[in-house]
């Protein structure tokens, strides 16, 4: 009776103060509401993770670790340090005591056990509780890795888990494409690479012989899009993940072509092109290579990005004499404007969920990711900073990792996430500077 009524209470005053409650009550799936950002994570206990083989105690401590990190990154949970746990996970069949975790108010609980196979894979299993009701949350799942894929695992434990407390869908499983970045601001090297979406598992896919900008990933993060300097004029390149040599998209001898992306269905790209004083949007067929252009005038129209369906293309333009966002058909056509703010708009790219439009503005001498409604409404801006630019959204569309450039002649550029609903800011951990993320799809 106590808990119901202090549940209603929470959920009263998060409503009055515009927040998300958080769903503790027993006769109701535990579950996390995200609507304007959680201002009150949620606590939950990870016991590390019991080790079923003798070899594998390292392996169920990491996992165990990494798994609490992806949590607790997002900002919607809180870990319960374990040194406060008052009970311990022996055997992963074992009844829960589940008044032990209730007494450090230990809302989720996470056991999980690891092992290795015959084979030399890894094993590891979970089961998620409702450590208030009682009960498990979901059938307990299994997954099985190389040894070299234990993070990974780690991941997929995360992910799960997330979903399940969130409703909606995960993106820790997932990988992004940048530019890595070394040297004097002056004389920097910039090579592609491509790691896990926490900034592990770095690989270089490229070298540091030309420079490379603006890398996408395909829809099904098999390929990789960019524009190189290795000829001296800007091209479109295409790489294979786990190739060492690319090949020119757009071969054009004389012409510029960047600012490279995938259609939905990987079947098109799209890319600005400049010929003489004009730069224009194109679109070339995949499979044929049959190109048609897309835009026309004597405006600078790029950084093109289609909307999940493929119906439309969001763009920038200085056709109203600033740079400004603007939507039209994927086949052309007419183009609407979509951003009316002080200041100029850049580098949008559509969110996975349709709904939003992410982009870059500087206005005031300050650079900022801000995001919108498609239509241009309800603009919100999430960063400030000297020079933040580059946006790119999670896999699920609730976070967008960028590029943060700092102040000076030194300045370094890093990569920074934070969620749609501006909280939770925070860099991405990377071995040299980086820029132009893109986020690829869950693996």
């Amino acid at each position: 009776m106590m808990r119901r009524l202090a549940s209603l209470l929470i959920a009263v005053l998060a409503l009055i103060g515009g927040l998300a409650p958080l769903a503790v009550m027993a006769q109701e799936p535990l579950r996390i509401e995200i609507t304007e950002g959680v201002v009150e994570p949620m606590p939950y206990a990870i016991p590390a993770f019991v080790a079923e083989t003798p070899d594998a105690g390292q392996l169920a401590a990491e996992l165990s670790r990494v798994v609490a990190e992806d949590l607790t990154g997002t900002g919607l949970f809180r870990e319960i340090p374990r040194d406060a746990h008052i009970s311990t996970i022996a055997s992963f069949g074992a009844p829960v005591p589940f008044a032990d975790w209730k007494a450090i108010n230990a809302q989720a609980l996470i056991t999980g056990a690891v092992s290795l196979d015959g084979a030399g894979r890894v094993v590891v299993k979970f089961r998620l509780w409702d450590v208030f009701a009682g009960v498990e949350l979901g059938d307990g799942m299994q997954f099985t890795a190389t040894q070299d894929g234990w993070r990974r695992l780690a991941h997929k434990v995360a992910d799960q888990v997330y979903a399940r407390l969130t409703g909606e869908s995960p993106y820790f499983d997932s990988r992004v494409v940048f530019v890595s970045e070394t040297g004097p601001k002056n004389a920097r090297a910039k090579r592609l690479a491509i790691m896990d979406y926490d900034g592990a598992n770095v690989q270089y896919l490229t070298g540091s012989d030309a420079i490379v900008l603006a890398p996408r990933f395909s829809p099904n993060g098999e390929r990789v899009l960019y524009t190189s300097y290795a000829t001296g004029t800007p091209r479109v390149h295409v790489l294979n993940v786990g190739d060492v040599q690319s090949r020119v998209f757009q071969a054009d001898q004389g012409v510029m072509s960047f600012a490279p992306r995938f259609s939905p269905d990987g079947r098109t790209v799209i890319y600005s092109l400049t010929n003489g004083s004009n730069t224009d949007i194109w679109a070339m067929d995949i499979a044929s290579g049959a190109v048609r252009q897309l835009t026309f005038g004597p405006s600078i129209e790029t950084a093109p990005s289609y909307s999940p369906d493929g119906r439309q293309i969001v763009f920038e333009s200085d056709r109203s004499g600033t740079q400004q966002l603007y939507i039209m058909p994927a086949q052309g056509g007419e183009a609407t404007r979509i951003s009316f703010g002080d200041g100029r708009y850049g580098t949008p790219v559509w969110s996975p969920r349709g709904d939003q439009v992410a982009f870059t503005k500087q206005n005031a001498g300050r650079f900022h990711i801000g995001v919108m409604r498609t239509d241009g409404s309800e603009e919100r801006l999430l960063t400030a900073s000297f020079l933040d630019e580059s946006p790119t959204w999670a896999p699920n569309g609730r976070v967008i990792m960028f590029s943060r450039e700092t102040q000076g002649a030194q300045g370094a550029s890093a990569l920074y996430s934070v969620d749609i609903s501006g909280r939770n800011l925070k860099r991405v951990r990377t071995p040299a500077g980086g820029s132009d993320p893109s986020w690829g799809p869950l693996q």
